[in-house]
């Protein structure tokens, strides 16, 4: 990747359609594709179920439900397996396409740019109830009309994550061929952003306080303060729903994680702690503080106004069809999008099914360790959002 290659199309990026063919021709993915590690043929069935992320890595604590859930044991004999996949942005759902992964977790654009291209993929558990994203600036330079941008440069680590921000930007009257992106590298650019390249960078919660902990002190426009879009979902092959042991599975799998997420409510230092325990290395980048202000960022994002909601994972249908509907004007897809066709919410009951007072008891008995222990967690609640542009 180079951090000085512009992309102005506004059309769905990251990958061409022909491109796009010679990964699912005769429905499989080339090693030219996807990179020759980990192709395999996978055997009927979900003899091993693997979840494969949208960011090239696995030591983040984005997916602490998972983790929280694996070391309760809330999975039960579920054989399942997590992947890093590639950095570029579209692998998540294009290897649950073809059948090297079970299930993605895409951001709605890149949700947008599967059925774009006729993938058969449904969302089934909605992980953002709110929009994680956000608009990264140094110091001093932040603004909160993103209309401000229209002439600037945004970075960003994937091309693929155009098409998060064209319509993050759109929704809010920024006339978007005005502006420039540059793809900037990952994990590179936010370093390329605080270097002075660019005049502002994708960013989203959680990797807020990551960045904080790598040295790059930004001011941010809060997509959770301020956008209606919907963020990162859980996709699967549309056609594993018509299958009713795929379907009791998934609704299994997905109750381990919702569980996982009732957990990290209950005490937020005990997830990180389980995070930090399956990645040292993350554990010592981040320490305890951080590490809480992150999880705390994305508990807020992935919990949403619960009273609202139909349990963890509950998708909002009015504000998907918003999504839909923005990024159809602007170009993104080409064909209308019902929200009820590609989004739905049969298993977030049985997701939801469990002991809450169990889990409630689990995270409260877990012993925190000394550092976690003498951490204020409403006192970092009360600062979340100083980094907003004022």
């Amino acid at each position: 990747m180079t951090n000085d290659n512009p992309i102005h199309s506004s059309a769905p990026v990251g990958i061409s359609r022909r491109y796009f063919l010679q990964v699912t021709a005769a429905g499989v993915v080339t090693a030219t594709a996807l990179g020759a590690s980990g192709l395999k043929a996978r055997a009927a069935g979900y003899e091993k179920f693997t979840w494969i992320s949208p960011r090239g890595t696995l030591e983040v604590l984005d997916d602490y439900p998972y983790w929280s859930a694996k070391k309760a044991g809330y999975f039960g004999d579920l054989n399942t397996d997590m992947q890093p996949g590639p950095s570029d942005g579209t692998a998540t759902v294009k290897f649950v396409d073809v059948g090297q992964a079970d299930m993605g977790f895409p951001s709605p654009g890149v949700f947008s740019f599967a059925i774009q291209n006729g993938m058969k993929l449904k969302s089934v558990f909605h992980m953002g109830a709110r929009d994680t994203f956000s608009i990264a600036f140094r110091k001093g330079q932040g603004t909160k009309n993103l209309k401000d941008l229209e002439g600037k440069t945004i970075l960003l680590g994937s091309a693929a994550w155009q098409s998060i921000v064209d319509p993050l930007l759109a929704a809010q009257g920024v006339e978007i061929k005005k502006v420039k992106y540059v793809e900037a590298g990952w994990p590179t650019w936010g370093t390329a952003l605080a270097g002075g390249q660019g005049d502002a960078a994708l960013s989203w919660e959680g990797l807020r306080a990551e960045w904080i902990a790598k040295g790059l002190d930004f001011e941010y426009w809060l997509g959770v303060q301020n956008s209606k879009l919907p963020a990162n979902t859980f996709v699967v092959r549309a056609a594993d729903l018509e299958d009713a042991d795929k379907k009791a599975f998934l609704e299994k799998y997905l109750r381990g994680w919702a569980m996982g997420l009732e957990f990290g409510y209950q005490n937020p230092r005990a997830a990180v702690e389980a995070v930090f325990e399956q990645f040292p290395t993350l554990a010592k980048n981040l320490g305890p503080e951080l590490g809480t202000t992150s999880i705390l960022q994305q508990i807020n994002v992935f919990r949403g106004d619960m009273d609202k909601r139909g349990g963890w994972g509950s998708h909002d249908m009015a504000s998907w069809q918003g999504f839909f509907d923005e990024i159809l004007k602007i170009g993104q897809i080409t064909a209308p999008v019902k929200a009820e066709d590609v989004c739905t919410n049969d298993l977030i009951k049985p997701a939801n099914d469990f002991d809450k007072a169990k889990v409630k008891a689990d995270a409260d008995g877990v012993k925190l360790s000394e550092g976690f222990a003498a951490l204020d967690v409403d006192k970092i609640k009360a600062h979340l959002f100083d980094s907003a542009v004022k």
